[in-house]
């Protein structure tokens, strides 16, 4: 599924709601509690702490597609569309600036 496919799934899903979006810092404090939530799984995963009995089963993967909602819903909100900003940065990532910045595998 395309970026624009997830951007558009969620703007249709926001303009149900008066407002579609909350106000930008809002969803940017919104996608910092999704971000320690990400962390606190991968804690749970890989770090010494485990989770509680009673403590929610959701996994890394649904915490990581609430932070995918969240910066989509921040774009939306901004007008910025990922699927574009996305080829950018991976063009950037290949052929400029990290081109030559990390050791490549060995064929």
């Amino acid at each position: 599924m395309s970026l624009d496919l997830i951007q558009k799934q969620v703007d249709n899903w926001a303009k149900q709601f008066e407002p579609a979006y909350w106000p930008v810092l809002e969803q940017f404090a919104q996608l910092s509690e999704e971000v320690g939530e990400v962390a606190r799984e991968i804690n749970h995963l890989y770090g010494s702490k485990k989770k509680k009995s009673d403590e929610s089963t959701k996994g890394l993967d649904q915490e990581l597609v609430q932070v995918l909602f969240v910066l989509c819903c921040i774009s939306n909100n901004l007008g910025i569309n990922l699927q574009e900003e996305w080829e950018k940065m991976i063009i950037e990532r290949q052929y400029k600036r990290d081109n030559k910045r990390f050791e490549r595998k060995s064929s």
